[in-house]
């Protein structure tokens, strides 16, 4: 009788081994292609996240414009603190108006909340220069008070008003000789979009800019303060003489009764003071839009500038100039 032939020991150990790891790259493989799949599926999930958090931002400013466009209606000769805009968006559950597939246990939150500002509370940093190089006198004064004011180095008015001036266009917006006289700035055409390019500035350091931040904007074009929405550091500025206590005496007037003309104003401010020409004014076209949207694990912050037409019913409603996200 012929006796099967065993195999050595070794042979036996290397064929465990190999088929050993066999079995480990195929479960490497089938994981490899489980973990591959899963993040594809997050992937869209939160490009889908994304696009419906666009879409509750696009939702929200379409609900701006349209309290503008009614309070512009409702209220055309003046803007105060007092109107429907000025109300902020408490947050706001939005789980039931978002379509989405839920999975069994997930917890799943949609917020919404956001608030109106008045860009024209603030001074403009656009009201500093007449035309390419040529800042205005007028204005450096009172952006000189403002600085003042915010218990800030007054020599950084000239300096921000030079660079600002030096990224307008050339075209003159002011016909007098004295303008026309003005020695131009030198420096790099920098066109000033939010408060943050002063940095560019000698002597501007983040500080500054956050210091500054609540008090001051760039809009696209020259705008007068609003007296019915400034905070008294702005409001004293516009105000030849005026301490920042004066014009906190001025604001606890407002809260009573908002001024409907500009006259009114100036009269409560005293015939001893001489108005800036075209600082002020008691209408605002300018205003800012915070949206703050919670989706899930998507959030997303954006700030709009929307402008508002004087004339709602010729121009149109009010339009969405641009949109920062952050």
């Amino acid at each position: 009788m012929r006796t099967r032939q065993r195999r050595p020991a070794r042979e036996r150990g290397v064929a465990v081994i190999t088929a050993l790891l066999l079995t480990t790259l195929a479960i490497s493989i089938v994981a490899s292609l489980f973990w591959q799949q899963q993040v594809q599926v997050r992937s869209m999930e939160n490009q889908r996240l994304h696009l419906q958090t666009k879409w509750i931002l696009r939702g929200a400013l379409d609900w701006a414009t349209l309290v503008l466009f009614q309070d512009g209606i409702d209220h055309r000769d003046y803007t105060s603190l007092d109107q429907v805009w000025a109300t902020p968006l408490a947050e706001t559950r939005l789980d039931q108006y978002v379509e989405r597939q839920r999975v069994e246990g997930e917890t799943f939150d949609a917020s919404l909340s956001g608030n109106i500002t008045d860009a024209c509370s603030r001074y403009n940093l656009r009201n500093l220069g007449l035309s390419r190089g040529l800042p205005d006198p007028l204005q450096l004064a009172i952006f000189q008070r403002l600085l003042n004011n915010l218990q800030l180095d007054q020599g950084l008015a000239p300096r921000i008003a030079n660079f600002v001036a030096a990224g307008l266009p050339a075209t003159m917006e002011d016909g007098n000789d004295q303008t026309r006289q003005a020695a131009p700035v030198v420096g790099a055409p920098v066109k000033v979009l939010q408060v943050e390019d002063l940095l560019s500035v000698r002597g501007v350091t983040p500080a500054v800019v956050e210091r500054l931040r609540p008090f001051v904007t760039v809009l696209p074009v020259k705008t007068p303060v609003n007296v019915n929405t400034a905070p008294a550091e702005v409001l004293a500025a516009v105000v030849p003489d005026m301490s920042v206590s004066e014009a906190n005496t001025l604001i606890v007037r407002r809260k009573q009764a908002a001024w409907r003309d500009i006259g009114y104003f100036w009269q409560q401010v005293g015939d001893n003071r001489k108005p800036t020409p075209d600082p002020t004014s008691v209408r605002s076209d300018w205003f800012f839009v915070d949206s703050r949207i919670r989706l899930d694990r998507a959030a997303l912050d954006a700030q709009a500038l929307i402008q508002r037409t004087p004339n709602l019913v010729a121009g149109g409603g009010p339009k969405v100039v641009w949109i920062r996200q952050y």
